[in-house]
């Protein structure tokens, strides 16, 4: 691990006065050295692929370009299409620490960032009490030093470790408030996070930045042109079947083309809340698990719990709908 310092030191005239934090540039040059970038648009697919991972290519393009320049990457696309998952595949095929911050509405900066703790503080103040120090500058620069701060996703992502620069997840940043964007500016601009008590702490290695959004709500432009952005979508039927096949490659040949076809075909429904890819592959470990060969509007209706979450969704294919549905998706799988 490599070792931190301090450029500037606190003084004895206590709080107010800043420090920035970084390596040494020994520390850093080496860690920039582990760095296991691919050097391709191809090396990406195939990395992610290694990773059961099944991108497009236009995925691919907007991953490496993400990787080669240092930008963040906003994904933004309805749940489930795979956004969270390409996070974890590029921390795995990187060898890289994967830190997550999945985000919710009052979403704070103790608990992306960084907080103090407060019980170790209190038990330091009586210790030094009962050991009858006086020395009040002395004793804030303790309390408010690397000792006692505990670090938060948003801060730990700017420590590199041996293996270089982290892979920081920011998961749907759409549930958050607009003040907790309006501070992601720093983290995202500069890969910085400025703490009153000790300072500007600086990434030394840009952390490779995902954020995924499930567009509930828009967010914000200056946020945005900060990172790179791409749309994920639904997959085209044999995308999705290739990912079957890496998620689920016990399912045979016909049933995952028939799991495929009625999942697309259900899309095109008029459903609160559409299934995702995500959901496809548990609706495929679900039918294997119950030894299915070949779907059936009883399995179907016995397993709609899989693939769609809410009530009124699998209420509407109570009865006929889920056999006109298998048959529609049966037409379309004679036609391909």
């Amino acid at each position: 691990m490599a070792e931190f310092t301090t450029i500037s030191h606190a003084t004895s005239q206590g709080l107010g006065q800043r420090q920035a934090i970084r390596l040494t540039p020994q520390a850093s040059h080496g860690l920039l050295g582990h760095m296991q970038i691919p050097t391709s648009i191809d090396a990406v697919q195939t990395m992610l692929g290694e990773q059961n991972y099944v991108c497009s290519r236009a995925l691919a393009t907007v991953v490496f370009l993400s990787l080669k320049l240092g930008r963040p990457l906003f994904l933004e696309g309805e749940a489930g299409v795979g956004k969270t998952e390409i996070a974890k595949a590029l921390a795995a095929g990187l060898n890289r620490r994967l830190i997550r911050l999945q985000c919710y509405e009052g979403l704070d900066i103790s608990s992306a960032v960084y907080e103090w703790n407060f019980p170790a503080q209190m038990i330091a103040i009586r210790t030094a009490e009962a050991a009858g120090t006086t020395d009040r500058a002395s004793l804030q620069s303790e309390l408010f030093s690397d000792e006692f701060l505990v670090e938060r996703p948003l801060l730990e992502a700017m420590r590199p470790d041996e293996n270089g620069a982290p892979v920081l997840l920011i998961d749907e940043l759409d549930r958050t408030d607009e003040p907790f964007e309006a501070f992601l500016m720093e983290a995202l601009s500069d890969f910085q996070i400025t703490i009153p008590e000790l300072g500007t702490i600086k990434a030394p290695e840009p952390p490779i930045v995902i954020l995924t959004s499930n567009r509930t709500r828009e967010v914000h432009d200056a946020l945005k042109r900060r990172c790179l952005y791409h749309w994920v979508d639904y997959p085209d039927f044999e995308r999705e079947v290739e990912i079957l096949h890496a998620r689920a490659p016990e399912a045979a040949e016909a049933l995952s083309r028939q799991v495929v076809a009625f999942v697309q075909q259900l899309r095109t429904e008029d459903l609160f809340k559409k299934p995702g890819v995500a959901e496809t592959i548990d609706w495929a470990k679900c039918l294997l698990a119950l030894d299915v060969i070949n779907l059936s509007p009883e399995v179907i209706a016995d397993t709609l719990g899989a693939i769609l979450k809410y009530q009124d969704d699998i209420q509407k294919l109570q009865g006929s709908e889920a056999k006109r549905i298998l048959d529609q998706a049966t037409a379309s799988l004679e036609t391909t």
